[in-house]
């Protein structure tokens, strides 16, 4: 498969990295305010070039500015990692402020951090007024930082064009190129997790003999064994998937070792490239909010899930029985998942995963007609308190991944989080969605 280039936006807090991200990705994907340091996590996207694609990353602020002083420290160190992985750096400035010891530091920083041979645009922002912008470039050139300055302003889509332009052809400079159309065909399953729960092992169990002889993956005892995403084609009844073996996601607080933080955004990139999220977790031990929150990264992506409880021989009976439960309790929030014991040891159960695959990935794909949508629509809302979706004059299903809902009624803004949820319980006892997230979008009429 080839490589997915990661294009970081860095700059400081409320300089429109996020308004640009979600112009780039072409949805609103990023939390969008006038607030300092809204985003304080890594957002990253697929972007579809007409040339080359790639993993388009939105970081927190860097330089300070927000009103969490407590969470600055850990955004920057977040903000760094990303650039430090990079392989094309945007760097926001806003045009309406003047430059401060802030921007400064963050030339600092780039000069000190980046990969010499990464390449730096600096995007200015919020360049409203076209006659205004002549004046505006000469303090950006004069930071000597960046290969070109490009003004823009992503609410009114002025210089995007020539910013995407020039992002492809940074990236075509460095030998990247547009994923090959055969690489789409086959499924592409990404197994994540924490480290060392078994993940190479996993895929080793599923191939063949002769695989296992030419080419087994590493394993070891020691977490972090595996550093990279590696592609393994697998072949069942016929059929072949591509499993990409991950390295461990950690706590980013915990990625401080250069080569960890490389295996970091190496699996964010398979799990944007995947179809279907395989997260594996170790049944001897308890679920922790890493693994729930791994889960929630596939979820958020609107990648198919499956949740694979590996060393399950190493439990009695009874003992399986408990902690199949406290797995079902622990991702209530996706309990539209399935769960599947199995043992990469002894390869029990394994087998069984490809059927699950199958499933979900004809769910992923799946299409209900707008008159079976209206029929069923009628009959989930009638005699319930359902307020302004009572109103609703269309229901449709949008041509997009995952399975997307638009409801279009007088007031979006009266429908409740707690409405869209019971419809989408409804939806699934009516047609066939498990082990796929589903999106609800609510418009006016």
């Amino acid at each position: 498969m080839a490589k997915l280039p990661t294009v970081a936006i860095i700059g400081k807090p409320n300089t429109g990295k996020s308004t640009l991200f979600n112009r780039l990705v072409g949805r609103r994907k990023a939390i969008v305010s006038d607030t300092p340091g809204t985003t304080r996590d890594h957002v990253a996207s697929k972007v579809l070039g007409e040339k080359v694609d790639y993993l388009l990353v939105d970081t927190g602020g860097m330089g300070g500015g927000t009103e969490d002083k407590n969470l600055e420290d850990d955004v920057h160190r977040q903000s760094k990692l990303a650039l430090e992985n990079a392989d094309l750096i945007l760097f926001t400035v806003n045009s309406r402020d003047e430059l401060t010891s802030s921007d400064l530091k963050i030339v600092d920083t780039l000069r000190k951090n980046k990969k010499k041979h990464v390449p730096v645009l600096m995007v200015v922002t919020k360049c409203d007024n076209p006659n205004e912008i002549d004046a505006l470039l000469p303090q950006f050139y004069e930071l000597n930082i960046a290969k070109q300055v490009i003004p823009i302003s992503a609410p009114h889509k002025i210089g995007i064009d020539d910013l995407e332009a020039q992002v492809e052809k940074e990236l075509l400079a460095l030998h990247f190129e547009k994923t090959k159309e055969e690489d789409a065909t086959l499924p592409k399953i990404a197994i994540i997790g924490k480290p060392n729960v078994g993940k190479s092992s996993l895929v080793n169990a599923f191939m063949s003999d002769s695989q296992r002889e030419k080419s087994p993956l590493l394993v070891s005892d020691i977490a972090g064994t595996t550093r990279d995403t590696t592609d393994t084609v697998i072949k069942c009844k016929e059929k072949e998937y591509m499993f990409m073996d991950t390295a461990g996601i950690k706590r980013r607080r915990q990625t401080e070792e250069d080569i960890e933080t490389h295996a970091y955004f190496r699996s964010m990139r398979a799990l944007e490239m995947c179809d279907i999220a395989i997260l594996l977790l170790d049944a001897t031990e308890p679920v922790s909010k890493q693994d729930k929150r791994i889960a929630g990264m596939a979820i958020e992506e609107g990648k198919g899930l499956i949740i694979l409880l590996n060393k399950i021989d190493l439990l009695e009976k009874e003992e399986r029985k408990y902690t199949i439960e406290k797995a079902e309790d622990a991702f209530s929030f996706c309990k539209y998942s399935p769960i599947l014991p199995c043992s990469a040891e002894t390869r029990d159960g394994i087998l069984k995963l490809f059927d699950l695959i199958e499933m979900i990935q004809r769910n992923r794909t799946r299409r209900v007609s707008t008159k079976d949508l209206r029929s069923w629509f009628e009959d989930a809302v009638y005699d319930k308190p359902m307020g302004a979706l009572l109103k609703s004059k269309h229901i449709t299903q949008a041509e997009e991944l995952p399975p997307t809902f638009v409801l279009f009624v007088k007031n979006p803004k009266k429908v409740q989080v707690s409405q869209l949820r019971y419809l989408d319980n409804r939806l699934r006892e009516t047609f066939e969605f498990q082990g796929v997230p589903i999106r609800w979008v609510t418009k006016s009429n």
